[in-house]
């Protein structure tokens, strides 16, 4: 009996990853507003109603889809932090974590999607609070290991400010030419490090 539940729940988790799959998929190409539980569950390959023995609607696959990101993310600023040092030069630290950046929205466009929410919608907007103050946390936190004299409440306004710098020019270097976003890039970690110096 045992081991049926635990291939039971396993089976369970696999087929919540494959709905937020889909449900990625979804707000990268219509976005959140737009998207359905229907919608969702056709790209999933599986009936409505199958889709809803999971999530009731579509507000709790953003809540998963939140909870997803947090997670992910949380690895890639726990090996970032272990990393830094007083010693770690800030335009290396920059550079790394804003080339990061542009990699991680080119592969992941609706977790960008998720972190502008939207003006039209509480739920999202909640949302994207929630993914905005945990990548400030790390960031503080980084700036923190780095220059450990740093006041945290100094260290928390100055990640705020890096995020929404970066949020900022993200959308433009997605939308510029190669050349060009290579030039947005350069200016984002320039402005960056002048602000963090």
């Amino acid at each position: 009996m045992p081991e049926r539940t635990v291939r039971r729940q396993a089976r369970g988790l696999k087929r919540m990853a494959e709905i937020l799959d889909a449900a990625e998929s979804v707000i990268a190409e219509v976005g959140y507003p737009d998207m359905t539980t229907n919608h969702v569950a056709t790209r999933a390959g599986m009936s409505p109603g199958s889709l809803y023995q999971f999530f009731r609607n579509k507000e709790e696959i953003l809540d998963g889809l939140v909870a997803r990101y947090t997670d992910d993310r949380q690895e890639f600023w726990a090996a970032r932090l272990a990393a830094v040092t007083p010693e770690v030069p800030l335009e290396a630290l920059v550079g790394q974590v804003v080339d990061e950046s542009v990699r991680f929205k080119s592969a992941s466009p609706a977790y960008w999607s998720l972190l502008y929410g939207s003006a039209t919608g509480d739920q999202l907007a909640s949302a994207s609070q929630r993914l905005h103050d945990d990548i400030a946390r790390q960031v503080a936190a980084m700036l923190r290991r780095r220059s450990p004299g740093l006041a945290e409440e100094r260290a928390a306004l100055m990640g705020t400010m890096a995020v929404a710098m970066v949020k900022a020019v993200m959308p433009l270097v997605t939308t510029a030419t190669p050349e060009r976003g290579a030039e947005l890039v350069a200016e984002l970690k320039l402005a960056l490090v002048r602000y963090l110096s």
